[in-house]
């Protein structure tokens, strides 16, 4: 329900100025243009109070002092991992005792919710420096320059897993009927490995890898597709190519062989999944993917080919705009994760 407008103190005024002058609830109602109602209720606390200010409600008082809330707050905000249970024990031997959802309670009115942890990527001191390097050195980098990139990775897509969350409206009591579930089997079901590349302009190529892959099979994969899709996103000379540091990529075969073909490969910050606007098109094409249910491993990957094909090339041309922004917030986060 909205709340109500609060009348102001002048008005209340009036309305007992005019009540005393004989004018009756409808005539004060009409000339000051309030409802009749409104009138009557400000006249009956006049006469039964004295007075038109707003008197004080009842309420539960507040379970928690201020002293506590301060307590609690400082204690969350040093440890977020700290348990309700925790605060609970803390409070009782302070004096209070309070239940479990009122710290929740309390702790959401000072703006703390509490939330599944993200997963993330363990960060040392030597990582988190490599990444504000990478950020600041690049930060002034022309828009050109990021636009004659082939960004690249790696993806896992399962069969029926957590590629993405549905939500469904329903009863009460209806959470298992088989329209309101997302079907799930142990392991998985199957997944297929893929590794894809794009540029501002467009996606490139994307392939299925079929077998376990090494550093042989990573450098067959670059030379029968890497090359083929900087021709057809029609790139220019002097193209850079950019890979993640895992040991597939940085074996010494595999650098011989990019310096062979005269390939110019982005130096790159290891820990640093957040740093490659690649991973915002893994995420919308295992939405895609999901909402489509396929039923087999053959299904979800002729379903993962035709999705990525269908991403619009101003998709891919946005993640290489805000690129620079990306690295602002990188270097305001001290070299720690961000949201691309």
């Amino acid at each position: 329900m909205a709340k109500t407008k609060v009348l102001s103190k002048d008005n209340r005024n009036k309305i007992v100025d005019l009540h005393q002058a004989g004018k009756t609830e409808s005539a004060i109602g009409k000339q000051l243009g309030l409802k009749k109602s409104t009138v009557g209720a400000i006249i009956r606390k006049w006469k039964t109070y004295k007075t038109t200010d707003n008197l004080p409600r009842s309420g539960a008082p507040c379970k928690i002092s201020p002293r506590g809330v301060k307590m609690i707050t400082r204690t969350v905000s040093k440890n977020s991992r700290t348990t309700r249970g925790d605060l609970v024990n803390d409070l009782q031997r302070a004096g209070s005792k309070v239940t479990k959802p009122t710290i929740s309670n309390t702790l959401r009115h000072q703006g703390l919710n509490s939330c599944s942890a993200r997963r993330a990527p363990l960060l040392k001191p030597v990582h988190v420096q490599a990444r504000l390097k990478f950020a600041r050195e690049h930060l002034d980098d022309p828009e050109e320059d990021w636009e004659n990139v082939i960004w690249s990775d790696e993806t896992k897509i399962l069969l029926f897993g957590k590629n993405s969350t549905h939500r469904v409206w329903r009863t009460k009591n209806a959470e298992l009927h088989l329209k309101n579930t997302i079907p799930t089997v142990k392991h998985g079901g199957g997944n297929i490995m893929l590794w894809g590349c794009f540029s501002a302009k467009r996606p490139g190529r994307l392939i299925r890898v079929k077998e376990r892959m090494n550093g042989a099979m990573y450098r067959e994969i670059l030379s029968e597709n890497l090359l083929p899709s900087a021709r057809a996103l029609k790139m220019k000379r002097g193209w850079v190519f950019q890979h993640d540091n895992d040991p597939k990529h940085t074996a010494r075969a595999t650098k011989e062989w990019l310096g062979k073909k005269h390939f110019k490969v982005l130096e790159w910050p290891s820990q640093s999944p957040d740093l490659n606007p690649i991973e915002n098109l893994w995420r919308e094409l295992k939405v895609c993917v999901a909402q489509q249910q396929p039923q087999n491993v053959t299904a979800l990957e002729e379903i993962c080919m035709e999705e990525w094909a269908k991403i619009p090339a101003t998709v891919c041309e946005n993640l290489v705009i805000t690129y620079r922004k990306h690295l602002t917030s990188v270097i305001a986060k001290k070299g720690y994760i961000t949201k691309y």
